[in-house]
């Protein structure tokens, strides 16, 4: 994984954050939890990028180094996404498009 940093809550646009006192204990809890959020702002919200800090990865893996952003980040923006769940300070950001627009 290369990317040129980390992403912080304000670089999130309009982020929703979820504290999870017990923590997700992996990519896929904390996925399950995003995505119940992310129905409840849309009725058709579509996964576009996701970071994980644990493991350090994030998809999609595209490096364009935007000094001011995680490439991840700035590939999700430019695609529309327009709903940001951050999970536990930054442990998981999951950003979607919502699509029944």
């Amino acid at each position: 994984m290369m990317d040129c940093k980390y992403v912080t809550r304000d670089m999130l646009s309009h982020p929703v954050t979820m504290r999870v006192d017990e923590g997700p204990s992996d990519f896929l809890s904390a996925k399950i939890l995003a995505d119940g959020k992310a129905k409840e702002l849309s009725s058709e919200p579509m996964l576009v990028a996701w970071f994980d800090r644990k493991s350090g990865t994030f998809a999609p893996d595209v490096i364009c180094c935007d000094r001011d952003k995680p490439s991840w980040l700035v590939y999700a923006e430019s695609r529309g996404a327009d709903i940001s769940v951050d999970i536990n300070d930054q442990d998981y950001v999951f950003l979607y498009k919502d699509v029944s627009q």
